[in-house]
């Protein structure tokens, strides 16, 4: 005698639709490591700035170098960031995307607020070559 065959049950871990989560630790250790390396890359990126301008000599007058190829550095950490948190939300790690997230805007308020700073100071040089903090050439 054959029986009624039922048809399968809903099956959530396969199929077009699965989901599976990173493990949380393992996704806690990852964001906070990227959010650690990359605040080391941003001090030593703008630590070289502020050294560029610095001199022990008081007969030298130093000026500091202009600020655009350090603000193109800090956005490739940016454009890192978004990198890696685009393959974090992939993975489904839901600490790694928020905290590269929080760090890819910070960074872009640094590069946006410097290219600003920077861009007045060009400005400033420009139509006043004896203003402060100009080579006055």
């Amino acid at each position: 005698m054959n029986l009624p065959v039922a048809p399968p049950a809903f099956d959530a871990t396969a199929g077009p639709r699965q989901r599976h989560r990173a493990d949380r630790g393992a996704d806690i250790g990852a964001g906070c490591g990227l959010v650690f390396l990359e605040l080391i890359a941003l001090v030593v990126i703008f630590g070289l700035w502020f050294l560029s301008g610095f001199n022990l000599d008081p007969g030298k007058t130093v000026r500091t170098d202009s600020l655009w190829g350090y603000l193109a550095a800090a956005g490739g950490v940016g454009a890192l960031a978004l990198v890696a948190l685009v393959i974090a939300a992939r993975a489904g790690a839901v600490v790694t995307v928020v905290s590269q997230g929080i760090m890819a805007a910070l960074i872009c308020l640094v590069v946006f607020g410097g290219s600003a700073a920077q861009s007045h100071q060009d400005t400033v040089c420009r139509d006043l070559p004896s203003a402060a903090g100009c080579t006055g050439q």
